[in-house]
């Protein structure tokens, strides 16, 4: 049924229908580094389980090192897309199905997910395909009248 390891489009929807059909849950875990990522993709794989691997601002910034600084969530920004390109460049020798996510962005963090939706505007115009599968803006802290 799924082709490929990294879900992304119509497989993405497929995932989640089956999933519902078969009543399971797709784990989804927040990563915030390299070993984090890779202890997801062994559990997955190991137990034949697609995944559900989500970046938070603050662990993205932590996956691009506290040191640098963030000034307009540049190391946000760099951790999201460094963590995502380990995710593609080792996904299919841990042979998983994956979504890359990233997780809850506020109001205050739409910074981080603008970088991430200019930057991956380049990245899909090279690869023929997106560097994250979906991204979650949540504005549950806002005002109904915003």
């Amino acid at each position: 049924m799924l082709k490929n390891n990294f879900l992304y489009g119509t497989q993405n929807q497929q995932i989640y229908k089956l999933a519902k059909k078969k009543k399971f849950a797709l784990p989804a875990i927040n990563v915030s580094g390299t070993n984090t990522i890779n202890s997801v993709l062994e559990t997955a794989s190991e137990l034949n389980s697609p995944v559900i691997i989500q970046f938070s601002s603050g662990g993205s910034q932590f996956i691009a090192g506290k040191g640098m600084p963030n000034n307009g969530f540049n190391s946000s920004i760099s951790g999201s897309i460094a963590g995502a390109y380990h995710i593609h460049k080792v996904i299919d020798e841990y042979n998983s199905k994956v979504v890359i996510h990233t997780d809850h962005c506020s109001k205050k963090l739409l910074p981080w997910i603008d970088g991430l939706l200019e930057y991956g505007k380049d990245f899909y115009k090279k690869n023929g395909y997106p560097l994250f599968s979906s991204h979650m803006i949540d504005l549950s802290e806002e005002p109904i009248e915003e």
